[in-house]
């Protein structure tokens, strides 16, 4: 049996379409003085250089609302936080009636889910004002619970950033962490250039905090982690793994391996979602094609079977040419890993989502599926 695979590709295109759509909004209050580089984290954090679309839409005086279409991400911007103890309390009445009015609406699109407060370490010290009006955050949120993560930023120098760190978490605040960050490389002189760090921290212990429900928005939405990225594309590859194993619990014949399809486009949909690339029809095509057989033939076509004989124990024996369970897992596997390699490659620069319609790109996805399925021999 033979499966088009530009029709294979157009249903993960569908796929992939109604997990964006389900995908619930991430929203973030951002606080801080003015001058912190609030701007910078978040763009150094989120895709699509969120914070460059505007000024973003006035919530009140002293917030802005900034997002863009498409993305489901809000941060919640407040400013003018050094005016004065009055501007100050303004600014912490307002996040906390930004969190009541979000809860009110009991939508977890609407819900704030964490608040960032940034302190410029490069100041060498934080204001007394700060601390309280932490504490007097933490007091008020001890309801709603919101989590409070502080975000040391401009971090030039990790031994300041590290001391400084301590001496907040000596506080004993009410937060879930403290984190040193530097969101872009600083030119210190001709000869030093210090390194962006602690991103990929932020973006982790934002995954221990939040909620499962935001799990792939904020892996689609970020582009600070890879690490984190694939480790929640391989949770996708796991569960399509499982699935499959238990689609060939009784073996399935190579004529009926159409059965495993969905199971292998709902994972190839998920880590496309995680990763929040682009991917067009004919890109997904030609990932099928090279990694899933060619001239038409797919996952069990003849072509590939052939080839997977000299891979995996079991197959084309006297088991009666069916796909066993095991089998079934490794081939979901071997794709699905396949794939992570391929968006890995597009993460760090390697490849342009582009290429992926090349030949070179095309040779690239074969050589990893076969990589992989021997990998898992």
């Amino acid at each position: 049996m033979t499966i088009d695979t530009d029709k294979v590709a157009q249903e993960a295109i569908d796929a992939i379409a109604e997990k964006i759509k389900n995908l619930n909004s991430l929203n973030i209050i951002v606080a801080g003085k003015t001058g912190v580089g609030k701007s910078t984290l978040i763009n150094a954090v989120f895709r699509d250089k969120l914070a460059e679309t505007g000024m973003g839409k006035p919530v009140t005086d002293h917030m802005r609302k900034i997002s863009k279409k498409g993305i489901p991400l809000a941060i919640y911007d407040t400013r003018g936080f050094e005016l004065g103890k009055e501007v100050q309390q303004q600014v912490k009445q307002e996040v906390m009636e930004t969190i009541s009015n979000g809860l009110a609406t009991k939508d977890i699109n609407k819900a704030i889910h964490c608040i960032w407060y940034c302190i410029n370490t490069a100041s060498n010290r934080v204001e007394p004002e700060e601390i309280e009006w932490l504490k007097e955050l933490s007091k008020e949120n001890q309801i709603t619970q919101v989590p409070i993560i502080v975000v040391l930023t401009q971090s030039f120098s990790k031994k300041n950033a590290d001391a400084m760190r301590k001496m907040i978490l000596n506080e004993n605040l009410d937060v879930v962490q403290v984190v040193p960050v530097l969101a872009e490389d600083y030119e210190i002189d001709e000869e030093y250039v210090a390194k962006s760090y602690g991103l990929d921290v932020l973006i982790h212990v934002m995954g221990e905090a939040l909620p499962d429900e935001l799990m792939d928005t904020l892996q689609n939405v970020q582009i600070a982690s890879l690490a984190e990225k694939k480790k929640r594309a391989q949770a996708a590859i796991a569960t399509a793994t499982l699935a499959a194993a238990g689609e060939g619990a009784a073996p399935i014949p190579f004529s009926d391996c159409a059965l495993l399809i969905p199971t292998q486009l709902g994972m190839i949909a998920s880590i496309t979602v995680i990763f929040g690339f682009d991917i067009n029809k004919s890109i997904l095509t030609a990932f099928l094609s090279s990694t899933l057989g060619s001239g038409g033939a797919t996952l069990l076509g003849k072509t590939v079977v052939s080839n997977l004989v000299k891979f995996i124990p079991g197959i084309g024996t006297a088991a009666g040419g069916a796909i066993s369970a095991a089998t079934a897992g490794i081939l979901t596997a071997a794709l699905g890993e396949a794939y992570i390699g391929i968006m890995t490659m597009v993460f760090n620069g390697e490849m342009e989502i582009d290429d992926l319609d090349t030949k070179r790109g095309k040779d690239q996805m074969a050589a990893l599926f076969k990589h992989e399925l021997k990998k898992k021999r």
